[in-house]
């Protein structure tokens, strides 16, 4: 082994492992891998930027801004109206939630299919007076499936292209995946929902559950007393000593009646009441801090919690979020926006206590209370996704027809080849722009630039492991462990590491890295690089072991209460099942 084979592998198995530990972003990683790479010279310095101006890269962005305005426009919340009203029982619902996930996340990015069809199944457990664990796994992965059945499905599948082209001159094309990728949703869909929900262990209990932010013990009202020395200030200057008893006073009542919003300006007067939220504890301690008197609560706890202006929003926190790692007191929402965060729930677990210094983590619910209007926008900023209705974010309604027009010419110009895919996407999205379906505003905004950096990052580094060797020697591995075996076995085996490798690590990064691992093991066999291709394209998305292997898996963690552990339950069935069925596909169409 050389010294630069050395110094690629060595760079990759630091990027594996620190993804695999998640202390770091995996942008971060991966643009950091690249500096090195650069700096130990494996890496020409001219060509250490050029995988962010690669057509993956592009298309990717792009995909994320029509995604957005098939959202805006209605385009979705029209199918989703239109079909999840046919299911009846548990089983007829599951079953048509998961194709309708699987449907969309074919024509959009899958996180955001599910993100747009999680409060859809939500309230559907709820109304049920179901766990919504039971359905959002299998919701979770059915969007997976989906990604499997397009190029732009999923981003493995356009990286996957993109490296045919290099190797072949020429990418795979729109529906080339749809063969192979089709099989494997159906029948993974099927499982999940005749199948796979039976595995699922029963007393999980997500933040969705009914009574779930049960607050009644944790909030309270005191009054103030005459004489109180309470009286005549603001209520905003009680901050200092709710922060120091770790609650937040979150109203006023005067006269039997809440004031309006969080009454943060209003003057205090003697015989009004301090709504106060926190654990019991915490609240004992103000309320004897500031000489305050317990109230004797008549009305219903959640009147305390929300009036006309205020509101109360359960959403969640995606993988890459502003909040992710970070606890509100040092996003200093209660001063900034005048939100207050009422609970926590992280895989079954629910938090009352301590909430303002607990960090974030990706994967939690979070219980949040401000000014109705301005709470919309405040949980955009924090990057989160709401668990209810969301109403309109922007754009344009009712331009489904006309945004869905735009988004198949753009398809069909790139599948008959009169168009460069990149191109045709970057015109759809230019026009979505233009008629005002995708504000500018939110242009960047609904980009996911780390995965971007991931990409741009990555690409140098996969291409620095082909041309120093490195694919020759992880080729020749694999095809020693297979010996004297078909060539099916090659592509089982070749399918069980990416997997493997993916339910660990970032999709993306397992198939930038195992692309050109997959093109070597074709020239060694001198056989046909697509049957090989497409065997990573379809490993690379399918993570079903572990909630880090894929975001979809990492968005229903808290909102189902599922554990670490819950997840190859379901996931190892459908890993096997998927081999089974993927691996004569791809030979049967895509012959070696």
């Amino acid at each position: 082994m050389t010294a630069e084979q050395s110094t690629v592998f060595a760079i990759l198995a630091a990027v594996m492992l620190l993804l695999i530990w998640g202390r770091w972003r995996y942008d971060l990683v991966a643009f950091a891998a690249l500096l090195v790479a650069v700096v130990a010279g494996v890496v020409p310095g001219d060509r250490a930027f050029a995988g962010f101006g690669h057509p993956a890269t592009v298309v990717i962005a792009m995909v994320l801004i029509v995604s957005r305005g098939l959202s805006n426009s209605g385009a979705v919340d029209l199918l989703t109206r239109a079909i999840s009203g046919l299911a009846r029982g548990l089983t007829s619902h599951i079953l048509v939630m998961s194709g309708l996930a699987g449907v969309l996340s074919a024509v959009m990015n899958n996180v955001g299919a599910l993100a747009l069809l999680m409060p859809v199944d939500i309230q559907a457990a709820r109304k049920a007076k179901r766990a919504a664990s039971l359905t959002l796994m299998p919701l979770s992965f059915a969007s997976i499936l989906g990604g499997l059945v397009t190029l732009i499905g999923t981003p493995p599948n356009i990286i996957i292209a993109a490296f045919r082209e290099d190797a072949l001159g020429k990418p795979f094309g729109m529906f080339d995946f749809t063969p192979v990728g089709g099989a494997c949703a159906l029948a993974g869909i099927a499982f999940v929902a005749l199948v796979g929900w039976r595995l699922i262990p029963k007393d999980r209990g997500g933040a969705t559950d009914a009574k779930a932010f049960d607050l009644e013990d944790y909030i309270a009202e005191a009054r103030v007393p005459e004489g109180s020395k309470v009286a005549g200030k603001k209520l905003r200057e009680l901050d200092g000593a709710a922060q120091d008893a770790e609650v937040d006073v979150i109203g006023l009542v005067r006269g039997g009646k809440r004031l309006a919003g969080m009454a943060r300006h209003q003057e205090i007067r003697e015989g009004d009441l301090l709504v106060i939220e926190g654990g019991p504890d915490d609240i004992e301690r103000l309320i004897a801090n500031l000489k305050l008197e317990h109230a004797v609560v008549t009305e219903a706890k959640t009147g305390l919690l929300s009036s006309e202006d205020v509101a109360v929003m359960e959403v969640v926190v995606p993988p890459g979020a502003r909040v992710v790692g970070r606890s509100t007191m040092s996003l200093r929402m209660k001063y900034r926006f005048g939100v207050h965060l009422l609970g926590i729930a992280r895989s079954g677990k629910r938090f009352r206590e301590r909430l303002r210094h607990l960090p974030v983590q990706a994967g939690d619910v979070l219980l949040l209370q401000g000014n109705a209007n301005e709470l919309p926008d405040v949980v955009r900023w924090l990057g989160c996704l709401p668990l209810g209705d969301r109403g309109v974010q922007g754009g344009r309604r009712g331009s489904a027809l006309l945004c869905g027009g735009i988004f198949a010419l753009a398809i069909l110009l790139a599948s008959l080849g009169w168009l460069y895919l990149p191109v045709a996407l970057s015109a759809a999205a230019a026009a979505m722009v233009f008629l005002r379906i995708v504000p500018p505003r939110d242009i960047y905004e609904n980009v996911e630039w780390p995965v971007i950096v991931l990409i741009g990052s990555m690409i140098p580094i996969g291409q620095a492991l082909e041309t120093t060797g490195g694919t020759e020697i992880i080729a020749a591995g694999i095809l020693a462990l297979s010996q004297g075996f078909p060539a099916a076995v090659v592509l089982v085996l070749l399918m069980v590491i990416v997997m493997t490798l993916s339910d660990v690590m970032n999709n993306t990064a397992t198939a930038v890295v195992a692309a050109p691992i997959a093109i070597e093991i074709a020239r060694r066999l001198d056989a046909n690089p697509d049957p090989f291709l497409m065997t990573v394209a379809v490993a690379a998305s399918c993570a079903f072991l572990t909630p880090i292997g894929h975001k979809n898996n990492t968005l229903i963690l808290g909102a189902g209460g599922y554990k670490f552990g819950d997840f190859w339950r379901m996931g190892l069935p459908l890993e096997i099942l998927i081999v089974a069925v993927s691996v004569p596909m791809i030979l049967w169409v895509w012959p070696l």
